[in-house]
Parts: C-alpha cells; sequence; structure tokens
C-alpha cells in the first residue's frame, strides 16, 4: 500500500500487481461470470469519470442502495474516487420514514439504486431536498429526466476521460487517508440513527489489523453471504480480499430476500470457497441443514455421525489454542478415520474447499463452535462495532478460545472501565473503551453524540466485557440491554437469551426484562410447530386448558433447567432467570421493526409496545404464568 493510506490506493495497488486475478464472481444466465482487476479497474474509472462530470463534487455525499453484486464494488470506489462519500444503506429498510431520514439527515444530492429498490426512493423524491440525480444500476421503462441508467452514466465518463483525464486522475489522487469514505447508519437500536463517519485511513489500518490475524493468499476466494452495507463483510470481506489480490463472489440474486436467501446453499458448492463471514444465526441454519441431510441418511448413518462427533470433541478438547495441542491425542487415529467416513463428505456440502468461518454479529454458542470444529471447519469467533471499522478482537488459526472473543486486534489500545472511567484489572468486567487509527472520526452532523462515545480518541463501546488470564476478551452484551435489578445490580442478558435459543426447541424467541424491579420477566415466542407437535404426542389440545397448561408448563420446565443443570447454574445467576414470563402470538420481525438489519432484537420498540404486558406480569395476577392471557395466547398457536 502506498504512503497514503485510502482505499482508493488500496485498490490501485492491488489492480497494479494482480490486474488478471479474479476479482468478482457474479451470476449471469445461470453461470457464475469472472471480472478481474483490469477489467474492474476499467469499469470503475468509467464510472467515476461519469459521476464527475454529472456534477459529483469533493466531499459530496452519494446513496448506495443495492444488493450485494459487482456494481456495489464499482459504484462504491467510483464515489470513493471523485473524494466523495458512500452512505450506504440496508436493503432491509422497508421504512419509507427510515429511508428518508438517512437521504436528508446525510444531504445526499445523488443515489445509486438498484431496480428492487427503486421504488422505495422514487415514493419519497419529491421529499428529499437535495437530492438531483438517482442512478439506476438496472435499465428501467421510465421517462423521469432526474433517473440515469448506470449504462449512460459510464458512457458519458468514457467520453469524459477522452479530454479531461487529467482532471479525473488529480481528483483520485487528491483523496487523503482522514478522508470520510462512508457514513454509515446505525441500524435501530435506539430511536434516532446515528450517521458513523468512517475515513479511509479507519478502513485500512482496520484490514491491516485483520491481516495480521489471517492470512490471505491471492487465491483465496469468498462467496459474501452477509449485507455488503455492513461495515463486518465490508471490511473483513470486500477490502482484505481485495487488498490480496484475492476474489469474492455475490450470492446469486431471487426476486426477494427469501429466494436470494435459498441460492446460499448452491451458491457455495459452486464458488466453493475457502472461507466464510458467518453470524450466529447462519450457522445455526449450516447446522441445521447439516443435521438434517445425515438424518434423511437413516438411523445407522446417524448414530455414526453422533460417535464421530463424541470422538472429535474428545480429540479437540475445549479448543483452546495458543502455540500447543490441548485436545487427546490418543483419539488422532479414530477421529481421522470419522473424518474421512463423514465429516469430509460434510465439507463437501460447503465446496470442499472451506477451511474456516469468521464469526461476529453475536457471541456463538460454545457447543455451535465445538460442532464446527469436529467437522472440519471450525467458527474462529470475532468482535466488532461499525464505530471501529469494525474488527476490535478476533479468534484466528493458532490463537483461539472457545468462549471468547478472541485477542484484541494488533496497534490497538484496550481499557476496561468502570461507570467512575476507572480502569479495571483483568478479570473484572466493565465497559469496553478502545483507541486505534481504525475507530470512526465522529458521527455525522452530531456532536453530542460524538462527545458522549469518543472521550480523548477513546472509543466507548457501550458493551461490556473484560480480559482473561490469557489475554482474549470476554464481551459480555450491551451496557444498554442491561437487566437491573431492584438492588441496583446489573447483569448482561444475551447470554442466557442465545443459549435458551440454542437449547430448547420449543421457543423459537426469548428476550428477559427487568428495570430496577423485585424479579425478572421475559417474553417468549414458542416455535408453534414443535408445541403443536408436542401436544399431538400427548395427545392434547390447544383448545382446552389442559393442553395450554402442559405448554405453559414445558416453558416452565424450560427455565427451570437453567435453575437446576450444574452447567447452567454455573454460568447464569438464578436471580437474572425469569419469575414471570408473557408468550406472544407475534414473533419479533424486521417488518414490525422488533428485529433490526443485523437481526438483533430492538428492544426499546419491544418494550414500548408490549408496555401493558410488562406492567401485567409485575401484578399478582400476571406474576402467575398460568394467567389468562397466556392461556388465550397458547389457544391461538399456528393460527
Amino acid at each position: 500500500m502506498s504512503q497514503n493510506r485510502t482505499l482508493v490506493n488500496l485498490f490501485e495497488n492491488s489492480a497494479a500487481q494482480h490486474p488478471e486475478n479474479v476479482l468478482m464472481f457474479e451470476k449471469k444466465n445461470n453461470a457464475y461470470q469472472s471480472t478481474t482487476y483490469r477489467e474492474a479497474k476499467q469499469i470503475i474509472e468509467k464510472t467515476a469519470a461519469g459521476l464527475l462530470a454529472l456534477g459529483v463534487k469533493p466531499g459530496d455525499t452519494v446513496v448506495l442502495f443495492s444488493e450485494g453484486r459487482n456494481d456495489w464494488v464499482f459504484s462504491e470506489l467510483a464515489i470513493l474516487y471523485c473524494k466523495a462519500i458512500n452512505v450506504p444503506l440496508s436493503i432491509k429498510l422497508k421504512e419509507l420514514s427510515e429511508i428518508k431520514f438517512r437521504f436528508n439527515h446525510s444531504l445526499a444530492r445523488f443515489a445509486i439504486v438498484s431496480q428492487s429498490q427503486l421504488d422505495k426512493v422514487l415514493q419519497i423524491k419529491n421529499d428529499l431536498s437535495n437530492l438531483q440525480k438517482v442512478i439506476t444500476l438496472d435499465e428501467v421503462n421510465r421517462s423521469d429526466t432526474d433517473l440515469l441508467s448506470m449504462t449512460t452514466v459510464r458512457e458519458v465518463g468514457e467520453d469524459f476521460l477522452k479530454t479531461n483525464r487529467d482532471l479525473f486522475e488529480k481528483t483520485y489522487q487528491s483523496v487523503q487517508e482522514h478522508d470520510p469514505a462512508n457514513i454509515c447508519y446505525t441500524s435501530g437500536t435506539t430511536a434516532n440513527p446515528k450517521g458513523i463517519v468512517l475515513t479511509h485511513r479507519n478502513y485500512t489500518a482496520n484490514v491491516e489489523q485483520a491481516q495480521a490475524l489471517y492470512e490471505i493468499p491471492e487465491y483465496y476466494t469468498s462467496l459474501l453471504i452477509l449485507p455488503w452495507d455492513h461495515s463486518f463483510a465490508h471490511t473483513a470481506g470486500i477490502y482484505t480480499l481485495m487488498a490480496n489480490g484475492a476474489s469474492m463472489a455475490a450470492v446469486e440474486l431471487g426476486k426477494n430476500i427469501i429466494e436470494t436467501t435459498k441460492n446460499i446453499g448452491k451458491n457455495i458448492k459452486e464458488i466453493q470457497p475457502y472461507f466464510l463471514l458467518s453470524v450466529p444465526s447462519l450457522s445455526s441454519n449450516f447446522r441445521k441443514n447439516i443435521e438434517k441431510e445425515i438424518r434423511a441418511k437413516g438411523e445407522k448413518v446417524w448414530n455414526l455421525f453422533q460417535r464421530g462427533l463424541k470422538t472429535a470433541y474428545a480429540y479437540h478438547g475445549d479448543g483452546f489454542r495458543n502455540g500447543r495441542w490441548h485436545g487427546n491425542l490418543l483419539f488422532a487415529p479414530l477421529y481421522f478415520l470419522f473424518d474421512k467416513l463423514i465429516f469430509k463428505k460434510v465439507r463437501q456440502g460447503f465446496g470442499g474447499r472451506l477451511r474456516f468461518f469468521v464469526g461476529g454479529g453475536a457471541l456463538l454458542d460454545i457447543d455451535y463452535q465445538k460442532f464446527f470444529t469436529a467437522i472440519g471447519i471450525p467458527v474462529y469467533q470475532g468482535y466488532g462495532l461499525t464505530e471501529a471499522a469494525p474488527i476490535i478482537s478476533a479468534n484466528c488459526p493458532g490463537s483461539q478460545k472457545m468462549g471468547s472473543s478472541g485477542k484484541i486486534v494488533p496497534h490497538l489500545q484496550i481499557s476496561i472501565r468502570n461507570d467512575d472511567d476507572e480502569e479495571l484489572p483483568t478479570g473484572v468486567s466493565g465497559e469496553i473503551v478502545v483507541k486505534g487509527e481504525n475507530v470512526m472520526k465522529e458521527y455525522w452532523n452530531n456532536p453530542e453524540a460524538t462527545r458522549e462515545t469518543i472521550k480523548d480518541g477513546w472509543l466507548y463501546t457501550g458493551d461490556m466485557g473484560y480480559l482473561d488470564d490469557d489475554g482474549f476478551l470476554v464481551v459480555l452484551g450491551r451496557y444498554k440491554s442491561l437487566l437491573i435489578s431492584d438492588d441496583g445490580e446489573k447483569f448482561s442478558p444475551e447470554g442466557i437469551e442465545e443459549s435458551m435459543l440454542n437449547h430448547s426447541p420449543y421457543i423459537e424467541q426469548f428476550m428477559l426484562y427487568n428495570n430496577q424491579n423485585s424479579y425478572t420477566t421475559a417474553f417468549i415466542v414458542p416455535n408453534s410447530s414443535a408445541v403443536l407437535n408436542f401436544l399431538k404426542d400427548q395427545n392434547l389440545s390447544k383448545k382446552f386448558a389442559d393442553g395450554q397448561q402442559a405448554v405453559i408448563q414445558l416453558f416452565i420446565d424450560e427455565i427451570n433447567r437453567y435453575r437446576e443443570t450444574p452447567e447452567f447454574k454455573k454460568k447464569f445467576p438464578g436471580k437474572w432467570l425469569p419469575v414471570s414470563f408473557a408468550i406472544l402470538g407475534t414473533p419479533f420481525t424486521e417488518e414490525n421493526g422488533f428485529i433490526n438489519s443485523t437481526l438483533k432484537m430492538v428492544r426499546w420498540k419491544i418494550c414500548e409496545f408490549y408496555k401493558d404486558r410488562i406492567d401485567y406480569m409485575y401484578t399478582p395476577d400476571g406474576k402467575d404464568v398460568f394467567n389468562h392471557q397466556n392461556m388465550t395466547i397458547v389457544s391461538r398457536l399456528g393460527e
């Protein structure tokens, strides 16, 4: 990378060093087609020149509203070549008011939009006073004078370069590493989204930090499953691959998100990635699909798989890696036999070349980490947040401790602080505070929030955690999500919630609540099909009281396991397990705003919407979980 450490120069250097390497794979005409670094550079130059010709100026903000595809990367780099700022929006945004807020707050003058997102923009276009031009990535049959196709933009750019190449080169060469590259909006866990300003150097610093942990040879390819506007896929995927001359592939687009998601499995087999970026929900789906396929092969194969897992768990041990083996090598011959018979075939389902997952988004349950390590595709859990571009820590080959979020990336300072801003010793939990070149510049047009979050260069993450004796970071959850009892004691609920979802087949969603109360309560969204199958097996009906009571008792038993089982008692104090709970008939979804685009619960919205249910759980009637409200909801399951 040249001395001016920008994303523009990162790409320029890779294109110069690896011109014939494949940068992008995209599905067209039912087959993946490749674009080399040299070809991508030509497209990006035409796109950037076209934007300049249309009036994009240094410092302008340009919204990019599209699914992950070649043109996503080409468009972002073209914006950056203009010394402008990209504002990537999540395609999961459905509320027009939220989209409108981001356009207006970012002062976007231009927008680059895919066909599937265009209607959203057109519905609010007249209310966007700053917006001048909308560029469509796909050809659309409309006569709007302020709509331009990307094809036209590139034709304009090609002409512009013939007479203005000096201006084009002067513009992109003037980009400085401390110039803003992105404004990334928070995804809605608070009432007012904030625009996180990440500079070119924030990104290139984090790419360097990622490269220090993971070796990514130029022959590596990854299918980028996670949304490309998210900082995790953006840095750990797009730019880390690009910096190494490696390749990335987009998931084949369907008619909607559900159809696109269904394409992931076959696309993995087609691309044969060397690593994948994952989040807990994705890992859970992968495991379910693996187990479903093996069960379908019959009881003998299933029992053999279970024996193989037990052998693998013994061989790998607790998964701690610090330069030496901590498992039981006596199991090596048997493990490698099972690997040849079963696990190798499982890996073939992932294309046959997959070496590891990098996990983020939330802490993955240890059982899942053990499972994927057993089958030979370990999940290396990391931790980060967009304000840090985003990687703060990560497990990696040769340095891993399951249950942790890994060691801090190089050239990043960390401090664990208490409520009085005093530094805490090893093993004591407090707020995670970090300082380094990957820390954001500011919140866009929000100096108050910036002052609250960045103090003397230190980023106050709002997350709770501690450093253990081996230097691994253990993340406990969000400070803003903390349960607070009536005596002022605090506890992070995420660990219990994640564990409950991973270990209970009857609970689809689970949220704990305690805001300075004498006991903890919970919301339970049942897994309707599992509960109805339970009733069928018990020869009971949801329409009658005995069936309703049996379902409620089922949830009581699930919670009581955490009070009685030594494994859970050690991890989760009984004080924070729910005394009462409310069964909900409607799941938390992105459509109703209770789940954000990163698949996390929007707690304040849930609590606000269900305020009456919360209040009821703290009455004598509501504390009794066999109350009429829960009985009624059970009677409606599956309807």
